[in-house]
């Protein structure tokens, strides 16, 4: 069976769950932590990616991450492929490090939010990497301890968390503590990381309640919510899809965009690709980057080498193209007269 492309959109929120090879350790020391932990922190601020809750445990890894200017994809292609090298060197060993892809549930905030940071910063617990609540407050690598105060950073999104739980810190954050106690006993929650349609539903003994009416239900592995959240998600995705594969089927690529643009800036179309800080051709070349990644679907990887910036920068173009685009009103099916 082919596989399933990854879902993801801007401000998408994704439980992302990662696995060592024939579930085999990917920290064995402390060096391993905090290389991790190092190039997550650059990569979340580099891509304005924010994250809610992780867990790292010996053989697997667990991060609640809201996508930002830079695919969640690219993000974590990036951070494994890192890693694994870094590990492979350190521990003199060569081959893979993590068991086959890792797994990306696209969630719903508004419903899924807080009972994911708690499955999340329970799993040490659940583990038996520590004992007690006492000692998950501890625990080190764990956004627990960071939500709780026993530590700050400046890469975990704490206040909204918090947030959730009133507005005064300290009550706060005492909610928090006693809604993490209440879900010790809940154990491993398969509808939070298991598969489609069930997982959305609750559980087995919801869907069953169902009877004949549970083929009605939408249900998608790579989705985590509603039967409404779920439809409106695929039917995004897959009209996103079915635009990029109409521009290809039109022989729409980055010629055309770069011909748009130029237009629109009344500038060459050397221009568009042309280094430099001149505020026209800035704003041609951010418009450029947002079109041709979002629009084309051309990653950010191949966009820096093309023009030969960094992906950071490509990044931020994006980010500035689709401010520019919304505020000016363009269009690339109006530019190109699709």
């Amino acid at each position: 069976m082919p596989r399933q492309f990854r879902i993801d959109a801007p401000g998408a929120l994704h439980h992302i769950i990662a696995r060592g090879i024939e579930r085999r350790r990917i920290f064995r020391t402390t060096k391993d932590y905090l290389d991790f932990l190092d190039r997550l922190s650059s990569l979340l601020d580099s891509t304005g990616t924010r994250c809610y809750a992780w867990s790292l445990i010996p053989n697997h890894f667990h991060l609640l991450l809201k996508t930002g200017s830079v695919p969640i994809a690219t993000l974590m292609r990036r951070l494994l492929t890192g890693y694994a090298v870094s590990f492979n060197l350190r521990h003199c060993r060569h081959g893979h490090v993590f068991q086959n892809r890792y797994k990306s549930i696209l969630c719903q905030e508004e419903t899924y939010l807080k009972e994911l940071v708690r499955y999340i910063h329970l799993n040490p617990l659940r583990a038996g990497l520590v004992s007690d609540l006492q000692a998950l407050g501890r625990f080190a690598y764990s956004g627990h301890h960071i939500l709780i105060g026993k530590k700050e950073n400046d890469w975990q999104g704490v206040e909204p968390v918090l947030r959730l739980f009133g507005k005064k810190l300290y009550s706060c954050r005492k909610r928090y503590l006693q809604y993490i106690e209440d879900g010790v006993g809940q154990g491993r929650r398969s509808e939070l990381t298991g598969g489609g349609l069930i997982r959305s539903l609750g559980g087995w003994s919801v869907a069953k309640s169902l009877g004949k009416d549970l083929a009605l239900r939408k249900g998608d592995e790579r989705i985590l919510g509603d039967s409404d959240f779920v439809e409106e998600i695929l039917k995004e995705s897959e009209e996103s899809y079915l635009k990029r594969q109409e521009y290809l089927a039109k022989g729409i690529g980055q010629e055309q965009l770069q011909q748009a643009v130029a237009k629109i800036f009344e500038i060459s179309v050397e221009d568009v690709m042309r280094p430099g800080k001149e505020r026209c051709r800035v704003r041609a070349r951010s418009l450029f980057c947002y079109w041709a990644v979002r629009e084309l679907g051309i990653s950010m990887t191949d966009m820096a080498k093309e023009i030969g910036l960094s992906v950071a920068a490509i990044s931020k173009a994006v980010q500035r193209g689709e401010q520019y685009a919304d505020q000016a009103g363009y269009s690339l099916d109006k530019e190109l007269n699709v």
